[in-house]
């Protein structure tokens, strides 16, 4: 068949991105369902709205009753419509339907744990790496995830309140020379209006030791039409920005979605994707495979799986570190590096991010570096000297070579699985 001679309008990949559809609010105005302000109006915030909507599990009601002590409900009328009302562990109601278990925290849990709150020099400012900050901008989202790591000040019900003071913040930026990155997230910066957002853009971009600019937000998820041609004009004007989107499953990669990443990407602005990886929703190889490969097709780069955080009350939805390095196995090596994002736990009390990966270093001393694939096949790498000069060192026959590498192979298959090893490679393979 020759190149065009299909139908696809133009689209090869649209059919990968379904529409949403207006689903119980069929008789609502296109002009309205498309109006984002329109679904924040509407978003469903209450036990009755909810109930009368979705049958609800005694767990998902007693939640829900508890929601307004500790995490607001909130979801909009497009993110509803993802759900499926006739399974209770469906991976969409998992993360914004309340369920009982978030009433109990088990004893490792924090209402900080990333420990922001001791990292924040003038309130709403977290400066806790050398040259970047964090600027909480605001506590309200378009909707609210039950594992919200800020839980304790995001809704306006939590434990605390924030109060951010932006002319102290944006002072102390620009006092730190040191500050070349600002990532606003909160809640949702781009629930702002577009006059009073890009004000807030304007005076950081200003400052000239601030090299670029960050924007975290789930509004394309939860509120795609939020993002429109008046937007992402506004936002090109301030580059280089970027933008990190938050998507956990498959299913959150709509057509509206996938339209509103074109806005932005198309604006110039870069995207990348934060998963956090969630028990029932996305721990599965299979799953994280189709997301990661869904947001590449909309021009998003998967940038990191995230550990759930240590939130009180998200125990239910933790799972093992061990399954997070299963599901990297899974894809290192398996599809396009692209599509790899980095595995981090944000260590508890303010340690910051750290890389968890699995172990495809075997062994290392100064001679050589002997590393596994994807496969399970075991190479050998020679170390050079750091001076990057070769000489013979002068070791004894028989201390090194193929006798030592043999020996760490046979070392190896007792320790992996029965045919995990397939073979050593000796030599230089770079």
């Amino acid at each position: 068949m020759e190149l065009g001679s299909f139908e696809n309008n133009g689209d090869p990949l649209s059919s990968r991105f379904p529409r949403v559809g207006k689903g119980r609010w069929e008789s609502v105005p296109d002009s309205d369902w498309n109006d984002w302000r329109w679904q924040l109006r509407h978003r469903i915030t209450t036990l009755e709205q909810l109930e009368a909507l979705l049958p609800l599990t005694e767990t998902e009601r007693r939640g829900v009753a508890g929601a307004g002590t500790h995490l607001a409900l909130a979801i909009t009328p497009y993110f509803f419509n993802l759900i499926d009302p006739n399974d209770p562990e469906c991976p969409i109601r998992r993360q914004v339907v309340p369920r009982g278990e978030e009433l109990v925290a088990a004893p490792w849990e924090m209402t900080d744990p990333c420990g922001e709150d001791a990292h924040m020099p003038v309130p709403g400012l977290v400066h806790r790496y050398p040259d970047r900050v964090l600027f909480l901008v605001t506590d309200r989202c378009a909707a609210y995830c039950r594992y919200c790591t800020r839980s304790r000040v995001v809704s306006g019900v939590g434990d605390q309140h924030l109060e951010t003071n932006f002319n102290a913040a944006i002072g102390y930026i620009r006092a730190h020379r040191e500050i070349r990155d600002v990532l606003l997230s909160g809640g949702d910066p781009l629930l702002f209006s577009d006059d009073r957002l890009e004000r807030l853009l304007a005076a950081l971009r200003a400052i000239p030791h601030v090299e670029f600019l960050r924007i975290g937000t789930r509004i394309p998820i939860f509120l795609p039409q939020r993002i429109t041609p008046s937007l992402c004009a506004m936002l090109r004007k301030y580059h280089p920005l970027w933008i990190s989107i938050h998507m956990n499953h498959p299913r959150e990669a709509t057509h509206e979605t996938r339209e509103a990443c074109a806005r932005l990407a198309d604006a110039g602005v870069p995207l990348g994707n934060q998963t956090v990886l969630l028990r029932g929703v996305n721990d599965n190889p299979s799953v994280m495979k189709e997301l990661v490969h869904r947001l590449l097709m909309m021009r998003v780069r998967p940038y990191y799986i995230y550990q759930c955080d240590l939130v009180r009350g998200t125990h239910h939805l933790r799972t093992s570190v061990r399954r997070g390095l299963e599901i990297m196995e899974a894809l290192r090596g398996h599809t396009t590096g692209y599509a790899v994002p980095q595995y981090v736990i944000d260590a508890p009390g303010g340690g910051g991010k750290v890389p968890v990966a699995p172990d495809y270093v075997l062994a290392h001393d100064a001679e050589r570096v002997l590393i596994r694939n994807y496969e399970g096949r075991v190479f050998e790498y020679p170390e050079p000297a750091d001076a990057g000069v070769y000489a013979e060192p002068p070791v004894p026959a028989g201390t090194r070579g193929e006798a030592a590498v043999l020996a760490i192979r046979s070392a190896l298959v007792q320790e992996w699985p029965s045919g995990a090893v397939r073979e050593v490679v000796h030599g230089r393979h770079c």
